[in-house]
């Protein structure tokens, strides 16, 4: 079985929440028999062919970028010349040149897309965008979404719901580094033994400038681990409201996440709008059993964190609401492990990468066989 995935980023050029998925897919079906390679833009001069964990990356030049559609003419041969070669492409969705690119490249093997989130900001081009969207969804033989939160809540897949099924993200936790004594004694020296964590890119969807609301007044140590389009803009935040308690420590490698993952007391993940369908760093505060606070904004991060259980949820763009569920962890350690202890669990129960290997895998001969069948119906018709 060989497997194209096309999508806009991918590693080493970026390490978001989506790059982070198709690499746990490729090396969970990679494990179960699966030939995959990822197709994806970049701005860097070699462009090589290289092998990332068992799996091949093509990465071809990223010609320009209009409100985060990137774009470049050299990926469409490129979409048509290893799809060609593969059994099954597998599209990553949101990236609206990636749907025009399926058209030109006239692609014809079986299709099927993850939707990651629907499209919230860019409004005024989403109604330019509208058509060619539904015409390519209305293409691909099967979508999935990414929870039940998600598949019940998005006005876009409710008009697919024929062709649409739930397969969630999964990790695999033995493919995070295990940090080093002397590594975690460096972070616990430097943040303390006591302190909230964020981790991820920092975008405007990421509801940071609440957090900082948050915790202005109050002496809980938070860590925010990550680097992005709003970064000055956010220390600027909080140097107007004088925090001396929030630390900004940029992009980190895996082995020192891992180790503020593993020290951290809880995580604090204040994503206030849709377009955080899921929240990938926060599944990786539950494999590594820390309690979470999350806002409801009706996508899987409510599947990952359930209220009371794993968690606490509060409504979203609401400091006070954040603030107090920070207070209530803080003041409770019991009830804070025990909120771990269940999250850990629940990630065992629903969300490894060798069950969403096996859902994948199950599809993609799915998707094979299907094909299959009706050419052979074709052929004696």
């Amino acid at each position: 079985m060989r497997v194209l995935h096309f999508y806009k980023t991918y590693y080493p050029d970026s390490v978001g929440g989506i790059e982070q998925v198709i690499r746990q897919l490729c090396v969970g079906t990679g494990r179960m028999g699966v030939v995959n390679q990822v197709l994806s833009l970049s701005r860097q001069q070699d462009l090589r062919p290289f092998q990332f964990e068992g799996h091949t990356v093509h990465r071809v030049p990223l010609n320009l970028e209009i409100a985060s559609n990137a774009c470049s003419l050299p990926a469409i041969g490129a979409l048509a010349r290893l799809a060609a070669e593969s059994d099954v492409v597998h599209y990553h969705f949101p990236w609206p040149f990636m749907d025009l690119t399926h058209f030109i490249a006239r692609i014809r093997k079986p299709t099927v897309v993850t939707y990651h989130s629907d499209i919230v900001r860019q409004k005024h081009l989403l109604r330019l965008y509208q058509p060619l969207k539904h015409r390519f969804l209305q293409s691909v033989d099967t979508i999935i979404a990414t929870s039940p939160n998600y598949m019940a809540s998005s006005a876009v897949l409710d008009r697919y719901r024929d062709k649409t099924r739930v397969i969630t993200y999964g990790l695999d936790q033995s493919t995070y580094p295990r940090p080093e004594p002397e590594r975690l004694a460096h972070w616990r020296a430097k943040v303390g033994p006591k302190f909230f964590l964020f981790v991820g890119v920092l975008r405007y969807y990421k509801g940071l400038h609440i957090l900082l609301d948050a915790v202005a007044g109050t002496d809980y140590p938070v860590v925010i681990v990550g680097a992005g389009p709003i970064e000055q803009e956010l220390k600027a935040h909080a140097a107007r409201l004088g925090l001396t308690n929030v630390l900004f420590v940029g992009a980190l490698d895996d082995l020192d996440k891992v180790a503020l993952l593993e020290l951290c007391y809880a995580v604090a993940f204040p994503s206030h709008l849709r377009s955080e369908a899921f929240g990938i760093s926060l599944l990786e505060g539950a494999m590594f059993g820390k309690p979470m606070i999350s806002s409801e904004i009706g996508t899987g991060t409510t599947y990952i964190n359930v209220d009371g259980e794993t968690g606490l949820v509060v409504p979203p763009s609401d400091p006070d609401a954040f603030r107090a569920a920070m207070r209530t962890l803080w003041d409770n350690p019991g009830l804070a492990h025990a909120m771990g202890a269940r999250a850990a669990a629940r990630y065992h129960e629903l969300f490894t990468s060798e069950q969403m290997a096996a859902n994948y895998t199950g599809l993609y001969h799915e998707l094979v066989a299907r094909r299959a069948q009706v050419a052979l119906a074709a052929a004696k018709a």
